[in-house]
């Protein structure tokens, strides 16, 4: 018997929780910058952010701490993405790079945290994991 024969629960969500020290700044980042919308609830001390019905919940102070990696997998040029990003003085961590698993970049929040935004691999483009 594996575990998920044993226990009897269906998923509706998962969503990571960011250790911030400003809300302020870390919305002007996600918000302003990303595009994500700021739930109506939120305060200076916990909030959630969300764009096409995924989010990330954004904690002052507490639950987890800088540093912390995200994959957000979209539908889109990543290519543009990078050079909008660039253009808004947002820190790039690895410019768009085709893996075999996917085209991806990587970028930081203001408190540290690594996005790493991927599409699907492209298969014009060379792939920096072969020789």
């Amino acid at each position: 018997m594996n575990i998920s024969d044993s226990l009897n629960f269906r998923l509706e969500n998962i969503s990571p929780i960011l250790y911030v020290t400003d809300i302020s700044i870390s919305l002007k980042f996600y918000v302003d910058i990303l595009g994500f919308t700021n739930a109506e609830w939120g305060d200076d001390n916990f909030t959630c952010v969300n764009r096409d019905n995924k989010g990330l919940y954004l904690c002052k102070g507490g639950q987890g701490s800088a540093g912390t990696w995200i994959w957000i997998g979209f539908d889109g040029e990543i290519l543009e993405l990078h050079k909008r990003l660039k253009s808004k003085g947002v820190t790039i961590k690895l410019p768009p790079t085709n893996f075999s698993w996917a085209f991806e970049m990587q970028i930081q929040d203001p408190d540290g945290h690594i996005i790493r935004f991927g599409t699907d691999p492209d298969d014009k483009q060379p792939f920096a994991d072969k020789s």
